[in-house]
């Protein structure tokens, strides 16, 4: 009994932590969205994104969507078969597992425009620090969360299990 008592907090403290350290990326900012005028590549490759991460596309869903296809079809943007097709406008991504994942606009030429984005995945770490925010962070552009809330939202919810949980085996 006393074991169980002393795994079970310390099971919810370890989710609570691997929860507040994932970082939430709208694509294309500061200073853009999903549009033509952001170079996705330089964006991407200033960035470092881990398991558990998100990514958030944000656009016009009359001017834009986002299709997940396989690198064939991101070299020559052929649309004819998407891994799966977002258009809510506000779309939002989990990165669950490592490797490379593929994005483009599904709008006539907005992919051959530059509107495609190339998501490449590394093992998350949760000893590793936050993502370096503000703008003497350093010479690349820092990722953007969603909200700067967000994490503290998670470690709020977090806390609250736990006392919960604390509060049950009492």
């Amino acid at each position: 009994m006393a074991a169980t008592r002393t795994i079970l907090p310390a099971v919810a403290v370890m989710t609570v932590l691997s929860t507040a350290s994932a970082a939430i990326y709208n694509v294309g900012e500061p200073g853009g969205a999903w549009d033509l005028s952001t170079n996705y590549g330089t964006w991407a490759s200033s960035r470092k994104f881990q398991t558990s991460d998100q990514i958030v596309f944000k656009y016009s869903p009359q001017a834009h969507d986002v299709l997940e296809v396989s690198k064939a079809d991101y070299d020559s943007c052929t649309t004819a078969s998407p891994v799966t097709t977002l258009n809510s406008g506000n779309d939002v991504v989990t990165l669950i597992a490592t490797g490379t994942r593929y994005f483009i606009c599904g709008f006539p030429d907005h992919c051959a425009g530059g509107m495609k984005v190339k998501i490449d995945v590394m093992p998350g770490s949760s000893s590793s620090p936050a993502p370096a925010s503000g703008p003497n962070a350093s010479n690349a552009a820092p990722p953007t969360p969603v909200s700067a809330a967000t994490n503290v939202e998670a470690m709020g919810l977090g806390l609250v299990v736990l006392l919960a949980i604390a509060g049950l085996m009492a």
